[in-house]
């Protein structure tokens, strides 16, 4: 299956960091985000099809302390004023910010009228590289988060799902799991 990215570029997956990262072999040039002149539409295929975890209950968790902690997923879209406007799917993001909530409130409709899960949405629209992970972001405690999307966080009972939260990154949806 196609890749999308541009010649002599290939997807590795990255065992310290359980995530892809895309790699040249000829010229030794390795990166998060996907080289210029990628398709970023086929890409972001190929990745929802190869490279996204299956995620079960994960028996790692229970060895950790988890006292104050919680798990949440969520759904980022960027825009060009987001801290680091790229992803894995886009190398240059030059969606404006209102263009940014009209996408995150299309996914947001789908979501909450039951149409997808967040996490199936996430898979291929999230602008963050948990997507593989169907967005889920494992454990966090307060202060590990940017302040915004913390507070939402916390606020959530599990299985609630956030409205369109705004942090430096970007736009996001949020689900409390567990």
């Amino acid at each position: 299956m196609a890749t999308g990215l541009p010649s002599g570029w290939e997807v590795r997956h990255s065992n310290s960091k359980n995530l892809p990262y895309y790699f040249n072999p000829s010229t030794k040039e390795s990166k998060w985000e996907p080289p210029n002149d990628t398709d970023s539409e086929t890409l972001k295929h190929y990745m929802g099809q190869y490279h996204t975890a299956n995620l079960g209950g994960s028996g790692a968790a229970n060895a950790t302390n988890l006292d104050g902690k919680i798990r949440c997923a969520h759904l980022l879209v960027k825009h060009r004023d987001s801290r680091r406007p790229s992803s894995w799917r886009e190398a240059n993001i030059t969606r404006s910010k209102d263009e940014a909530m009209e996408i995150i409130r299309a996914h947001e409709q789908r979501i909450k009228t039951g149409a997808a899960s967040l996490g199936d949405v996430a898979t291929t629209e999230s602008d963050c590289s948990s997507a593989r992970k169907r967005g889920d972001l494992g454990f966090f405690g307060k202060g590990d988060m940017q302040k915004e999307f913390e507070e939402a966080s916390f606020a959530l009972k599990p299985t609630e799902i956030s409205n369109v939260v705004q942090t430096a990154s970007g736009l996001h949806l949020i689900e409390r799991l567990e």
